[in-house]
């Protein structure tokens, strides 16, 4: 089962890596159930949902009607599929697919799924506690401060003033794919950033601008987790925002990305160290910034990153010899596996 859409301001970029999982699975192998949630969190089940997925990916507009089950309740769908479904592909970006909710349900479902749990999804999901995470695990991050809505702005204008300098950017706190994120270069910018930031989530943090290249690193399987070889992200605009990514196609991506075997080897054994802090599973794309004196920063783990044949994590394991139909085989067996595992756990039983 693939579910796709949600009700994240993601929800765009889930439908087109809907399209392109679709179109890679082998129909000889898979039966594709297509799940889509609306932008207003209704499921919806039906199978003419193929057709919307194959015409691209605005196909499935954001509050859709079909012909099918409707289903408004996201439990009452998935109790609907768990008759006929042996593995969900989550491909859900942002909250409420991305963070830790949707495998919630399917793990109450007892269905395997691709990609993290519950736990790795969350954490990976909420910047503020990735960085904690990171710092545990001996990580070397970018500064930052946080801040909750309701709190003082105007001390926290002064702490960043002051703690991280301009330009400096502002980001919630739990959202993916640059949504949100402003760079800062004055005190009147980095407010229109904090305002523009609380539109998004109740958290937010401010980050001091490392300045160095943007290396990626694509992580497949948990025990052990194995690296793929890094890639490099060269953005066409100020930052690698959303229309950088999503809608202008200018930025360059380098896969491999140019580096010396010693940074290869460092970064990939980097990537693992902080894939493990943030108990993820299975899948997860780590991204790094390499300053100017050869020191990598982790910024990021993304547990469902892009996956559409130019993204990045297939692209990089495409060039470490993981063609694409292969990595979702992988995956897919990774889920199954540990499902089978968990089933055996004393309180795992149904």
């Amino acid at each position: 089962m693939l579910v796709f859409g949600g009700q994240s301001a993601e929800h765009d970029v889930s439908r087109a890596t809907a399209v392109a999982v679709a179109r890679a699975l082998d129909p000889a192998k898979y039966d594709v159930v297509p799940v889509g949630i609306t932008t207003d969190g209704q499921w919806h089940l039906a199978e003419d949902a193929q057709k919307m997925l194959a015409a691209g990916r605005d196909a499935l507009p954001p509050a859709f009607s079909v012909e099918g089950d409707v289903v408004p309740v996201p439990s009452a769908s998935v109790t609907v599929a768990t008759n006929v479904v042996d593995v969900v592909i989550p491909l859900l970006h942002g909250p409420y697919g991305e963070d830790g909710t949707v495998q919630g349900v399917l793990e109450l479902a007892g269905l395997p799924y691709v990609g993290a749990g519950v736990l790795g999804s969350a954490v990976a999901m909420d910047k503020i506690a990735m960085k904690r995470m990171f710092a545990a695990a001996g990580l070397e991050t970018a500064a930052s401060l946080a801040l909750r809505d309701g709190h003082d702005v105007d001390e926290f204008v002064g702490r960043v003033e002051t703690e991280l300098a301009f330009p400096c950017f502002v980001k919630p706190a739990n959202m993916g794919s640059s949504v949100g994120v402003s760079k800062a270069r004055n005190i009147g910018e980095l407010r229109d950033a904090i305002d523009h930031a609380f539109t998004f989530d109740e958290w937010i943090l401010a980050e001091e601008m490392v300045r160095g290249r943007e290396i990626e690193v694509g992580i497949l399987g948990d025990d052990p987790p194995v690296a793929s070889l890094p890639g490099e992200v060269v953005p066409a605009a100020d930052f690698y925002d959303y229309a950088d990514k999503y809608e202008d196609g200018k930025a360059e991506l380098r896969a491999p990305a140019p580096l010396s075997p010693e940074q290869t080897t460092e970064v990939q054994r980097l990537a693992v160290l902080a894939f493990d802090a943030c108990r993820v599973e299975a899948m997860a794309r780590v991204d790094f910034f390499l300053r100017d004196d050869g020191v990598f920063i982790v910024n990021e783990v993304n547990t469902i990153p892009g996956f559409t044949p130019i993204s990045m994590y297939p692209r990089l394991w495409e060039v470490s010899g993981v063609p694409y139909a292969e990595l979702l085989d992988r995956l897919i067996d990774l889920a199954i596996a540990r499902s089978q595992r968990r089933a055996d756990r004393r309180g795992r039983q149904r």
